[in-house]
């Protein structure tokens, strides 16, 4: 009788490790690579890119009054037989675009 109790508190220990792990993963922002990859891919979609950049590391960033750590990046999209540079936040840990918009230029 102890010990299929030693076995099953065993057991119960390793799942309960598993589940505390998967946790802590959901936890994790998304590698800045695959948000650029995933930005390519949706604005490839519409138009050609022809250019693009992410910062690697996530910052604080406010959108419509709620704060987010984000991803910030920039594509360049061909448009109108020109390069038209955009730049975009991405939530860094569900890879949501929160907003993209001309670049500003000088």
């Amino acid at each position: 009788m102890k010990k299929r109790q030693t076995i099953l508190m065993i057991l119960l220990g390793f799942l309960f490790g598993y589940l505390i792990g998967q946790a802590e993963k959901k936890k994790q922002p998304l590698k800045p690579e695959t948000v650029l990859k995933s930005v390519k891919n949706m604005v490839s979609q519409h138009t050609e890119v022809s250019g693009s950049w992410i910062y690697m590391r996530s910052e604080p960033y406010t959108h419509h009054g709620i704060d987010y750590h984000v991803y910030h990046g920039g594509i360049t999209k061909h448009e109108n037989g020109k390069h038209v540079p955009y730049e975009f936040y991405v939530e860094a840990y569900s890879g949501t675009l929160l907003d993209i918009f001309p670049q500003h230029q000088s």
